[in-house]
């Protein structure tokens, strides 16, 4: 996975990814905005079959990320840096963008340079992940049970502010 991380770090390095942080400290302030492309990236995500190998440990992780942000705009989650959530954002941004260093519509290589980011993200802010991650879970625990139409991933409408 070093291999993918060092990967990742070069790309975090480059220009056109630099575009993108530039953009995801303007989407920031824009919850609504930040809920579609986290919902965008959870369903790229959540297509990948393969289950027992590092690269669904990394697209759980990644998921795990989706909800991270989620939870920071949502206003439920603050004990992370806004910085950490800028850079989420714009990894999420590079894996949406068709503009890459390698293009998805390549098979396989094309989604190489994405998972690469990814890794570098979540090897960069891994201790920050797993602190979310506790928290996500003693939250469960404390939560009542809430009736089963209801998703818990979405604020409403009406909490979402000012877009």
């Amino acid at each position: 996975m070093s291999d993918f991380a060092q990967r990742g770090f070069r790309i975090s390095k480059n220009a056109i990814f630099g575009s993108f942080l530039g953009r995801a400290t303007k989407v920031l302030g824009k919850p609504l905005k930040v809920f579609l492309i986290l919902d965008e990236v959870a369903t790229r995500l959540a297509d990948a079959h393969s289950k027992d190998n590092k690269f669904k440990q990394l697209i759980d992780t990644a998921l795990a990320v989706v909800r991270l942000v989620r939870r920071y705009v949502a206003g439920e989650y603050r004990q992370v840096h806004s910085s950490t959530i800028i850079s989420g954002i714009a990894v999420f941004l590079y894996v949406l963008s068709p503009i890459d260093l390698v293009p998805d519509f390549i098979p396989v290589v094309g989604f190489l340079d994405d998972l690469s980011l990814i890794s570098w993200f979540i090897g960069k802010f891994k201790g920050e992940i797993a602190s979310f991650r506790e928290w996500e879970g003693r939250t469960a625990q404390l939560a009542p049970s809430a009736p089963a139409q209801v998703n818990r991933e979405l604020p409403a409408v009406a909490e979402l502010g000012h877009s």
